[in-house]
C-alpha cells in the first residue's frame, strides 16, 4: 500500500470493518452448498471488499486513537529492517501472526468440510491474536511515533 492508502486505512472505520473480511469470506465460500458454482461472484466480491476496504475511507482528521495508531504501528513495524525497533518489540508480533495464521488454517479447513466448530475455534484464535497484534503495535507506535521518519503519522 501506498503512502496515502495507510492513511486511508488508519481511518477507525477502515479499521472496525476490516474485522468483516474473514466472515464475509467465510459466508462466501459456504455458499457453495446454496449457489452451486454461482457462489463464485460472492467469494470474488468479498475478496474485491478485502482489497477496497483500506482504501475507500478518508483520511481520519486525528490519528489520536486506538485504531489510527495501531495501524501506523503496523507500518513501523514492517519497516523494522530499515529502522529498528526496540528488542522488547521483537518477537511478540511474530508469535501473534503465527498464532492468527494458525486460527485462519482452521477457518478454511472449517469452512472446506463445512464444520462450524473449526470456523468458530479459528476465528476466535485468529481474531484475538489479531487484536493484540494490533494492540502491540499502538505501543511500538507510541516509542517510534518521535522519530522523524514517523512524526508524519501524527495528525492531532
Amino acid at each position: 500500500m501506498d503512502d496515502e492508502t495507510w492513511k486511508r486505512h488508519s481511518n477507525p472505520w477502515s479499521v472496525l470493518t476490516r474485522n468483516t473480511v474473514t466472515p464475509i469470506l467465510v459466508i462466501a465460500l459456504w455458499s457453495r452448498v446454496w449457489f452451486g458454482q454461482y457462489s463464485i461472484i460472492l467469494i470474488i466480491l468479498s475478496l474485491i471488499w478485502m482489497y477496497i476496504n483500506p482504501r475507500i475511507f478518508k483520511s481520519p482528521k486525528s490519528t489520536n486513537n486506538w485504531a489510527s495508531k495501531g495501524v501506523f504501528g503496523e507500518r513501523i513495524w514492517l519497516n523494522r529492517d530499515n529502522i529498528p525497533v526496540p528488542d522488547y518489540h521483537r518477537k511478540l508480533p511474530n508469535i501473534l501472526s503465527i498464532i492468527s495464521g494458525i486460527g485462519f488454517i482452521f477457518v478454511i479447513w472449517g469452512t472446506y468440510k463445512l464444520d462450524i466448530w473449526p470456523i468458530l475455534f479459528g476465528g476466535v484464535l485468529q481474531y484475538l491474536a489479531k487484536l493484540w497484534f494490533v494492540d502491540r503495535m499502538v505501543w511500538l507506535y507510541e516509542d517510534m511515533k518521535h522519530l522523524p521518519e514517523y512524526e508524519k503519522y501524527s495528525i492531532s
